[in-house]
């Protein structure tokens, strides 16, 4: 494996005032502190590559253990940010921190290497043009970027592609036909190899079947699938038609279908009969019918107008009932469909997608993604961020594509860079917790990508569950969803990685469309649980209340001050809204507001905090809920904690945290708790300790594996629930309740 080449750096724990007293912007090196952790950088604080092996790190975007990965923005829409001066500890809270170079053999064959942020300083138009030229354009772009309603930009002006197309037909076109594009694992172990030559037929199919059913470019089609290849099938299918799709996850309820559907006007509906999950056939399709009629004792509700056919894919062979004149089988319509269509060409700016994200209360928020700027930088980013090789790489990235990153690193950034990826359909303990080390050594999977809730989750199982597999094709590691803290980085680079594999830890949203902070595999020394740069063409700052830019130490707010070719391009039906959400905390600046704390450490390396929001308040202090938890995490005995503030008559707010015990940690009571809070203590600050810590079996999550706080917090607090019909398993409330 080699040596470790790392440095030991000072702790940079301590309070530091997230909104107050500030370093002022004086960057170290010209490039500023964004910039600081490229290894080749010639700035004497810059952390330099030194002989070794590689690693990088991981931090933000969505996923569940046990339904796959969910959205980069498992954050919610931006709320009020206070404006108190507050305070804040660094993320890293370990007394020395290691840092990772990258390895010569590594960095001798990346993709990228400096000279892509050379080139991108020096124009990042020009940078992004170039970037574009990844893919076919059936006539050319006339202007880079019009930025002149801002803030709603235009990219690649007047320039003309089908996405469908650069996913697909150019591959079998360019003699790759014969490549496998997907290798499909279904959950009871039924298994499919679709080429590139086999994908084409079938989107031909699919999309000629739309056609028949009268479907133009630009309606709606809303999709309410499981992870199966007739889902990519769909989405691709939409794409070549430039039909906008709207993708829903299927383990939603049929009111949240249904406020999307509406929403949208969606026209038709593709979904399945039933999925697999644990074993079981699960029922899908009464959810839809559930949607798609009006409620029950609502003379106003006549059901959903829009929608004039369901199609339904027979996966589970489940009986499910029909609507004659609405509803038709896959198998008696798109398989019977000629194979063979024409795609044709779409503005750049054309509507690809549309995409609800989880916001707070109300109607429901469909950020809308358009082609040309968007298939740019998912194909840029895959390609650079992930080291991608096509016809050598086995790419797995975990996802669903009820989530944004099953849209940009499954279906399009990896299809446009002609990948061979793994598509798993089922959970990862389904027969058993080996189930997705199986798969990695089954396929060869050399670049797995994945999240911090699913890391966490193998941690607690044991690593004698991995180390039973010969994980040794993996060569990359990725993380999204959240911040990772450094334990977890760790071990998934030991455990999963061989101890060699560089981490990348992405962060992005559904909003941002791509990855936009990461380490460059490569050419970055990496931190565990820092996301060390913004990538080359992406421009990013750390300010406080007054738009004043932060500098090394510096803890603020995470906001874009330039536009990029992924970014939303609206919230569909209701621009005012995504002005305000976005666009009205720095309007005389024209950033772009992330909802996300961050801040810059000694060295430059850029920590993301979690969401403004997820900030707590003890005794006039700002202590981050993630800093807590990663404290918590990195004893021995915890494998995953959630942290909540509660009100508190003394200190404005105490700290509550329910931890789950590693397998095979005993439960000491009063003793592990004691610890615990002397961890934190110890780590953090004794301001930070925990009043009340509830060691449980479970944590309440999402069916997209996020942890709802929300209902700790009620918990804590002694209010009543309320709705937990999101939850993965509502009955989770009962354990903890009796503990």
């Amino acid at each position: 494996m080699g040596g470790e080449a790392t440095r030991s750096f000072p702790s940079h724990i301590g309070a530091t005032a997230l909104f107050g007293e500030q370093p002022a912007a004086t960057p170290p090196c010209r490039d500023g502190p964004s910039r600081i952790p490229l290894a080749q950088h010639d700035c004497p604080t810059a952390l330099r590559a030194e002989t070794g092996t590689t690693d990088d790190n991981i931090a933000a975007e969505d996923s569940g253990p046990l339904d796959g990965l969910n959205d980069p923005d498992a954050h919610h829409a931006p709320t009020a940010v206070e404006k108190e001066a507050v305070t804040m500890t660094s993320a890293a809270n370990s007394s020395e921190l290691a840092v990772f170079a990258p390895g010569r053999e590594f960095t001798a064959t990346a993709n990228a290497g400096p000279e892509l942020q050379a080139a991108a300083d020096e124009d990042r138009l020009a940078f992004w043009a170039k970037q574009a030229e990844r893919l076919h354009w059936h006539a050319p772009f006339s202007e880079v970027l019009d930025w002149s309603d801002a803030p709603v930009a235009k990219w690649f002006v007047n320039g003309r592609l089908n996405v469908a197309y650069n996913c697909v037909d150019r591959h079998v076109l360019a003699g790759n036909g014969d490549r496998v594009a997907i290798h499909f694992e279904g959950e009871p172990g039924d298994t499919r190899d679709l080429t590139y030559h086999d994908l084409l037929a079938e989107v031909s199919k699919a999309a000629n079947t739309f056609t028949g059913l009268g479907l133009v470019a630009g309606d709606r089609v809303a999709i309410y699938m499981p992870m199966i290849p007739q889902a990519i099938v769909t989405m691709l299918a939409c794409a070549r038609l430039g039909l906008t799709h709207s993708v829903v996850f299927a383990g939603f309820s049929a009111a949240a279908l249904r406020s999307r559907i509406d929403d949208a006007e969606a026209k038709l509906v593709v979904t399945v009969d039933g999925q697999w999950r644990r074993g079981q056939a699960a029922p899908l399709k009464p959810a839809v019918d559930e949607a798609l009629a009006g409620a029950a004792g609502d003379p106003t509700d006549a059901g959903a107008a829009s929608v004039t056919h369901v199609l339904v894919v027979k996966r589970t062979g489940i009986d499910v009932d029909t609507t004659e004149g609405r509803d038709l089988w896959w198998h008696e319509t798109v398989e019977k469909a000629s194979d063979t269509h024409q795609a044709q060409p779409f503005d750049s700016e054309h509507p690809l997608f549309i995409l609800y994200t989880s916001g707070t209360t109300g109607k429901p928020k469909g950020i809308i993604h358009t082609s040309g700027g968007y298939l740019t930088q998912a194909s840029y980013t895959h390609h650079n961020v992930f080291d991608h090789k096509a016809g050598q790489d086995v790419y797995w990235c975990t996802a669903d594509i009820g989530w944004v990153t099953g849209h940009s690193y499954i279906v399009y950034g990896p299809l446009s860079n002609g990948v061979t990826q793994v598509v798993y359909e089922g959970t990862p303990n389904s027969p058993d917790e080996h189930r997705h080390f199986q798969i990695i050594e089954k396929y060869g999977v050399s670049i797995y990508y994945t999240a911090p809730t699913l890391v966490r989750t193998f941690m607690k199982w044991g690593r004698d569950i991995p180390d039973a597999h010969d994980l040794s094709s993996i060569r990359l590691l990725g993380s999204v969803g959240e911040p990772i803290n450094p334990e977890a980085w760790k071990w998934f680079r030991e455990v999963i990685g061989g101890n060699t594999a560089p981490i990348v830890d992405t962060w992005w949203q559904t909003e941002t469309g791509a990855i936009m902070i990461s380490p460059l595999p490569g050419i970055t020394a990496t931190k565990p649980g820092s996301a060390m740069a913004p990538l080359p063409g992406i421009s990013a700052k750390i300010v406080d209340d007054d738009a004043n830019e932060l500098g090394a130490g510096g803890s603020g707010y995470l906001v874009l001050d330039k536009p990029w070719p992924a970014m939303l391009r609206g919230i569909w039906g209701d621009m005012d809204r995504y002005r305000e959400t976005y666009w009205s905390r720095y309007p005389e600046q024209g950033w772009y507001f992330a909802g996300d704390g961050a801040k810059y450490d000694e060295d430059g390396a850029l920590w993301v905090l979690g969401r403004v929001d997820d900030v707590m308040n003890v005794s006039g202090h700002r202590i981050s809920t993630s800093e807590v938890e990663s404290a918590l995490v990195g004893h021995h005995g915890v494998a995953e904690a959630a942290v909540v503030g509660a009100a508190d008559e003394t200190t404005g707010q105490g700290i509550v945290a329910f931890v789950i015990l590693r397998e095979g940690t005993p439960n000491t009571g009063d003793t592990l708790i004691a610890e615990l809070k002397a961890e934190v203590s110890r780590e953090i600050s004794p301001i930070a300790k925990p009043r009340q810590i509830t060691i449980v079996p479970e944590l309440p999550k999402t069916r997209s594996g996020k942890i709802m706080r929300r209902l700790l917090k009620d918990i804590a607090e002694g209010r009543d629930l309320g709705d937990t019909s999101t939850l993965v398993d509502p009955k989770v409330f009962d354990t903890i309740h009796g503990k």
